[in-house]
């Protein structure tokens, strides 16, 4: 669909002051960025409802707006059991992880990174675990950040009908200047601010375009000729044509394993400035996320109705069309349609600057000031973060570049990578004493490289062994590092006094 030139001027112009606001907010916090520890946690200040917010935002990414509505409107419900294996995840890793990592990463001597406290928490001398960690982090998070790119791109090509490359770039750029002058705190204020317009493009698009279709709903869907008919592609059991299969339904479940290992996602729960924080912010992270992930399933479906008989080939642009026909074709007020169209953006970039932080601070922190140049002080950390922000961005631009990339193939291959090689360490790092520094190296390597031999190496005829068994990597991965943790730690010496007591002290925790 072609919009007209006046739609395409006000929902163009709802995008530069949308990106201007975001670009404001990177020079106010840059003037209150003092120091590292401002920098990679704002001064461990954030309250509850910037992050529960900011780690939602930069959790779900432009896959929660573009890669899940386009494989429900492809193949219908069934490809809901990811948004319920999130949605468990969530609620386990808010419940459970949260409150305890917060207390460890204080006890821990302040560590402000995930590899960081790996380090701090076995008192690794050596640094082995900072330094594998960190190489981790900077691999996955590369594919990461550029399905966030390339989501950005797919925007303004659909939107606007600009070339994808110049496309990728405005939305690169603009994430690049916000998240290199600002830190953690311009990330997490307007991760704030894009998980608030996302969760009301999410509920408030729906609703409208179930409201403008006309005739029978089920009449609609079935003439688009969705695989099975109309039955099929409402069933949650149903995976296109033919059933799902158990090993289909526990692979899409186990999406929800990759939450413990996030960086992007932990580091907020180390950033809450108070426990009491922590109990608001798990409140209100759990209800964004059920209505997030129940609203981007229900634009799959209503979508498949709504744009009948059309069938749209680019199945990851429904959430972009269903906006632009509502706003121009049953209610003409492109502007609004524009500021909806920046949830999208929202996600993508609530996304992206929050991984370029984490890549930066694992650079820039982690390897550059604790391996390469202990006595560097924070002015040149802070601009060894800051070429780190441009470098990886950079990478992930040539990453991005195809046109065809698929945001939830891209998603999917660095969900798994971190899940696997952090999520298990994560767990037995502040739940299981008798973890030691050997079984943490085996669990992180060995979680990383089977998601990497999974997916990418073709040992099947011609295949990977992921396409190949329909088995998803990450539910491998994460079982092969929690068995090497638990089988190394116990054929290994026992942790020293010093690391049993630090245990025993944050059982015992009392907040100051």
């Amino acid at each position: 669909m072609k919009l007209p030139q006046s739609s395409v001027i006000a929902i163009l112009i709802a995008f530069i002051a949308y990106l201007l606001f975001m670009i404001v907010i990177g020079v106010i916090c840059m003037r209150r960025t003092k120091n590292t520890e401002d920098y990679f946690l704002g001064g461990r200040g954030l309250g509850g409802w910037v992050a529960a917010l900011s780690a939602q935002a930069s959790d779900m990414s432009g896959w929660l707006l573009m890669g899940l509505p386009g494989s429900i409107y492809a193949l219908g419900t069934g490809q809901a059991w990811i948004a319920i294996g999130l949605f468990l995840g969530t609620v386990a890793n808010w419940l459970l992880i949260s409150k305890r990592l917060r207390r460890y990463t204080i006890v821990a001597d302040n560590a402000m990174t995930l590899p960081e406290f790996f380090e701090k928490r076995y008192h690794d001398k050596k640094k082995i675990l900072l330094t594998i960690s960190s190489v981790v982090i900077v691999i996955f998070f590369l594919v990461y950040t550029a399905s966030a790119l390339a989501s950005g791109g797919k925007l303004f090509n659909t939107v606007f009908g600009i070339d994808y490359h110049y496309a990728l770039a405005i939305g690169a750029v603009v994430i690049l200047v916000y998240t290199f002058m600002g830190g953690f705190l311009a990330v997490c204020t307007t991760d704030f601010i894009q998980g608030s317009m996302m969760l009301i493009g999410l509920l408030a698009v729906p609703i409208l375009a179930y409201g403008f279709i006309g005739g029978d709903f089920a009449d609609k869907i079935s003439a688009t000729d969705v695989a099975g008919g109309y039955q099929n592609y409402m069933s949650l059991f149903m995976n296109g044509e033919r059933p799902y299969t158990f090993v289909e339904i526990l692979s899409q479940l186990a999406w929800g394993l990759g939450y413990c290992g996030m960086p992007h996602v932990l580091v907020r729960f180390m950033a809450i400035k108070s426990e009491k924080e922590v109990k608001k912010s798990s409140i209100i992270a759990i209800t964004w996320c059920f209505l997030s992930l129940a609203a981007a399933c229900l634009i799959g479906i209503i979508g498949r109705a709504y744009l009948a008989p059309e069938v749209i080939t680019d199945t990851e642009s429904v959430f972009i069309q269903l906006i632009e026909r509502v706003f121009t074709k049953n209610i003409a007020v492109p502007f609004i349609g524009g500021i909806f169209l920046c949830g999208i953006l929202a996600a993508i970039m609530s996304t992206a600057d929050s991984q370029l932080l984490v890549c930066a601070s694992s650079v820039s922190k982690d390897i550059f000031k604790n391996l390469i140049n202990p006595k560097a002080d924070d002015k040149k950390v802070l601009r060894t973060s800051r070429f780190t922000v441009l470098v990886i961005a950079v990478l992930a631009f040539v990453i991005a570049w195809d046109p065809n990339s698929s945001i939830m193939e891209l998603v999917s291959d660095a969900w798994a990578g971190l899940g696997a090689a952090f999520g298990p360490a994560v767990v037995c790092s502040l739940f299981w004493k008798r973890t030691n520094l050997p079984g943490m190296v085996a669990g992180i390597v060995s979680g990383g490289l089977t998601v990497i031999i999974w997916d990418y190496l073709p040992l099947i005829g011609g295949k990977t062994i992921g396409a190949a068994t329909g088995v998803y990597s990450l539910l491998v991965g994460f079982a092969v590092s929690m068995v090497l943790i638990v089988v190394v730690s116990l054929c290994t010496k026992a942790p020293e006094a010093a690391v049993l007591e630090e245990f025993e002290k944050v059982n015992n925790y009392t907040e100051k």
